[in-house]
């Protein structure tokens, strides 16, 4: 398979259901609320003709855990409801005690082990489970932000409004009021979006994410990415839409992306500086921008003659801050195709041997892809070598849907350690065997029921490749300590970030944190290593069940499929069936 038994407590495989990312916070005020009743149905149920509801029973047994020379659970108490909000390595108090140059302090700042809270973060007061997709698109609970702040300061922009007790998001965006869907129509009579030659996009400085949002329904997955600053919880209304978001800024570490991975990118008054530090910003969108991909610009500095005045800046600043953004893009070897109104489209070019100008200096280092923590150069990072003029570095991909299921130019080129062709296939099936098992147990897999979905494993890409639906999306992480396959997802069309997972409590209280109420989740490995997450989830407010391997009872390897109980800060142990 070519994939190696690491040690059951570094790795595990564990994929979340219906769960926002890592680095968000989980939610917002504290009280009451409702979920839909599927923690209380799923351990009930009994019945195997029911296939509308959770049922653990169904087609497996259950692995009793006899431990009586165990002590009890460690018992994990709510936090305080002050705690609601609470992004570990994006607090506020935190972040200000770090430079603001280059934007420093909105980095990850991760606490000391005596700084970290051992408690359980609560749902807001009256949280409620999210409107599925399509609908969710939008349409927010208030109740799940409690944020209006947006509704007031980009009341003009279309951006969210306040309606009764719910957001809604019309699709507008501060370079397009009049809505995302006529703005995507002016880049795709660029770009061709419609074919399937673009699957994967990079949004910097998203707002709540209508960019990417509005792309989905034309078979585009875009990463959205903004810092967690005065725009109060705008990546957080992006997750409860259900569009693939994480907080992030362009500041002075490299993106947690591979390098080559997205077909396009877009700021979209995303404000950033792309002239200052000598255009290291401009160098990271161009490392992580496959060639032949785009790159689009609305807002400042272009159509400066039209803006000057509403922007307070001089015409001649702006003008030169547009030819030098130009100049940079022409030294990463791109070309401006498109230039109209408040739109500016450039497009990568294939390999190096199109650059016709002496392009920007070289980045020394080896792996391109080695970025966690890693802070950003001012050098182009170079392209796989070409044989040819017209043949694309790193290899041509096929238009999607055909590109999630063939091979991957990384995995063809043996660029994958220990990783062949026929691994690969045999990875797709073993992951579509593991989905079909996981829909025995749960039939609400597939459904709307969860939109957000996290692979904290990924290996391959599989799992996300077998569940592909536009009824979800699903976010493939990628730890560090693994081998690093995320270039192998992104050129399947999928998404996904690297991550750095520490000891197994740790893990498990941030999956918890960042775990909707009623959420799912499952965890496959060992019994020993099982043993040990049902012991520690057992103080957390978790039902849990362990299921037999699909092939029987002797195989080694269980499943652990959890369901984290619906409660609310001040409430103590409360199930939506108490409300």
């Amino acid at each position: 398979m070519g994939f190696k038994t690491r040690s059951p407590l570094s790795i595990f495989v564990v994929i979340c259901l219906c769960c926002l990312f890592y680095i968000l916070g989980a939610w917002q005020k504290s009280g009451f609320g409702k979920g839909d009743g599927i923690a209380v149905q799923m351990t009930k149920k009994t019945d195997c003709n029911i296939f509308t509801e959770l049922n653990f029973e169904t087609h497996h047994n259950y692995v009793e855990i006899i431990e009586p020379s165990q002590p009890k659970a460690k018992v994990f108490k709510p936090c305080h409801v002050k705690y609601t909000d609470y992004t570990p390595c994006q607090e506020q108090d935190r972040a200000m005690k770090f430079p603001r140059e280059n934007m420093i302090y909105r980095e990850r700042h991760c606490p000391p082990e005596e700084e970290k809270l051992h408690c359980l973060i609560p749902a807001p007061k009256g949280y409620k489970t999210p409107f599925p997709w399509p609908k969710g698109r939008d349409y927010v609970h208030y109740a799940n932000v409690p944020y209006k702040s947006l509704t007031v300061e980009k009341a003009v922009q279309n951006w969210v409004q306040f309606q009764g007790d719910v957001f809604k998001f019309p699709g507008g965006g501060t370079m397009f009021p009049q809505g995302a869907d006529a703005y995507i129509d002016e880049l795709a009579s660029v770009i061709p979006i419609a074919d399937g030659s673009v699957r994967t996009a990079l949004d910097t400085g998203c707002g709540v994410a209508s960019w990417g949002a509005y792309l989905m329904k034309r078979n585009v997955l875009a990463m959205s990415f903004a810092p967690r600053d005065n725009h109060e919880a705008q990546v957080q209304f992006a997750l409860e839409r259900g569009v693939p978001a994480v907080i992030g800024v362009l500041g002075s570490i490299r993106l947690p992306f591979p390098s080559r991975a997205f077909d396009m990118a877009q700021c979209s008054r995303c404000l950033i500086p792309w002239t200052a530090n000598d255009g290291m910003y401009l160098m990271e969108v161009d490392r992580v921008l496959r060639p032949g991909g785009y790159w689009i610009l609305s807002g400042p500095p272009i159509n400066w003659k039209t803006y000057y005045q509403t922007w307070k800046r001089s015409k001649a600043d702006l003008q030169a801050e547009q030819r030098k953004i130009e100049e940079l893009a022409e030294s990463l070897c791109w070309e401006k195709k498109y230039e109209k109104g408040d739109i500016a489209i450039f497009r990568k070019k294939v390999n190096d041997k199109n650059c016709h100008m002496k392009s920007a200096s070289v980045c020394e280092s080896k792996d391109a892809d080695d970025v966690w923590y890693k802070e950003m150069e001012t050098c182009k990072t170079p392209l796989p070598k070409v044989s040819s003029a017209n043949e694309v570095a790193g290899g041509g991909l096929k238009k999607f849907p055909e590109r999630l299921h063939a091979v991957p130019p990384q995995i063809a080129e043996g660029l994958v350690e220990g990783v062949t062709a026929e691994s690969f296939e045999e990875d797709n099936k073993l992951l579509r065997k593991h989905l079909h098992a996981y829909k025995r147990i749960n039939k609400l897999i597939g459904t709307t029921r969860y939109r957000n979905i996290m692979d904290m494993n990924a290996r391959l890409g599989g799992f996300a490749a077998a569940l592909e639906s536009p009824k979800s999306w699903v976010m493939n992480v990628v730890p560090t300590i693994a081998k690093n396959t995320l270039g192998v997802i992104y050129e399947r069309g999928l998404v996904g970030i690297y991550h750095d997972w520490c000891n197994l409590e740790d893990i498990l209280m941030e999956m918890d944190r960042i775990l909707r109420p009623e959420g799912t989740v499952i965890v496959r490995d060992e019994v020993d290593v099982l043993n040990k997450v049902k012991k520690i989830t057992g103080g957390m407010r978790w039902d849990t069940k362990m299921m037999d391997h699909e092939d029987g009872p002797l195989v080694p390897e269980k499943i652990l499929v959890a369901v984290k109980q619906y409660w609310v800060g001040g409430t103590g142990n409360s199930t939506s069936s108490d409300q």
